[in-house]
């Protein structure tokens, strides 16, 4: 199955469905950074705010969450202290 990365502004029970899916399958750091890139180059919201909205929804679980926020959230930080070195 392939995933349209472009969500725009509506976001129905078919894309929901589908992006769950695909973070599900993502496991390696690598995986889940090159998703997070492809993802927020094409949609209006960032990934983070998609996996916010899915755990206060309880669309997904609180380990697929914090496994993806933190990867994404350590990311952001490795590079602002590389731009400030």
């Amino acid at each position: 199955m392939t995933l349209s990365l472009n969500i725009g502004n509506l976001f129905n029970d078919s894309a929901s469905h589908a992006l769950v899916d695909e973070l599900r399958k993502k496991n390696t750091e690598k995986e889940i950074l090159e998703f997070e890139e492809k993802f927020n180059s094409k949609n209006e919201k960032n990934l983070h705010f998609y996996l916010c909205k899915f755990l206060k929804n309880r669309s997904i679980s609180r380990a697929l969450a914090s496994k993806w926020l933190f990867i994404i959230i350590n990311n952001k930080e490795l590079e602002i202290q590389t731009l400030k070195n």
